[in-house]
């Protein structure tokens, strides 16, 4: 299954821009869209998943890894396997935004925030692409280390368990930071009924307390 990247969402830019919904001056358009551009043009994404069966007491069968916190259980609970997936932009657009901070921190915003849309995009379309290939079972909404309950130092788990670094290159720090940052990890319950969307409150999120998005009294959309 390829990685597919093929679009940035304006709406998706503007959110990770903490955008307010004011008229946006002609000049900052032409910047938004020169970003997104460049961020097309230099990303290089890459996928990576893998199907588990899941046992009875929620372990993922043959690992010796069992998916922590309530609310991946909550998600998980009818699911009798699980897809675990990983996504990066690529080091070219990591190496683009470090560049980019350190000579033109206004236009390395708006690249920062094109780049989050865009692994945003990826992570959409393999979603989109393991639920037509899967069907007609029926897919969970993705869920990451960090989400709700479940801790960040899950990450490790799924990096062990896919190979990620060795396979696309994404490396993790004993932090759980990502590089390159644009990256994502997730877990995907499969089952053989649909589940109705989740109801996720931003207290519900591991980030709440230090959010930007909460403290300009807007959501980034995941909860």
């Amino acid at each position: 299954m390829e990685a597919r990247l093929t679009g940035i969402s304006r709406r998706e830019t503007l959110k990770y821009l903490g955008y307010a919904g004011s008229p946006l001056p002609e000049d900052v358009l032409e910047q938004l869209s020169a970003g997104e551009r460049e961020i097309l043009q230099r990303a290089a994404p890459r996928v990576l998943w893998r199907l588990f069966d899941r046992g009875p007491a929620g372990e993922l069968a043959g690992t010796g890894y069992t998916p922590a916190g309530d609310d991946i259980r909550d998600l998980l609970r009818d699911c009798d396997q699980v897809i675990l997936m990983a996504a990066t932009l690529g080091m070219e657009t990591e190496a683009l935004l470090r560049r980019t901070q350190a000579s033109d921190m206004a236009r390395a915003v708006i690249l920062d925030a094109a780049a989050s849309a865009a692994i945003e995009n990826v992570c959409d379309n393999l979603c989109a692409d393991l639920a037509e290939a899967f069907a007609p079972r029926c897919l969970t909404d993705r869920f990451s280390p960090g989400y709700g309950d479940m801790p960040v130092s899950q990450q490790a788990e799924l990096f062990r368990l896919l190979d990620i670094s060795r396979r696309i290159g994404i490396s993790l720090s004993e932090s759980g930071l990502m590089v390159p940052q644009k990256s994502v990890t997730a877990l995907i319950g499969v089952s053989d009924r649909p589940q109705g969307r989740r109801s996720r409150g931003c207290e519900a999120c591991a980030m709440s307390a230090d959010c930007a998005y909460r403290k300009g009294g807007t959501s980034c959309g995941k909860t």
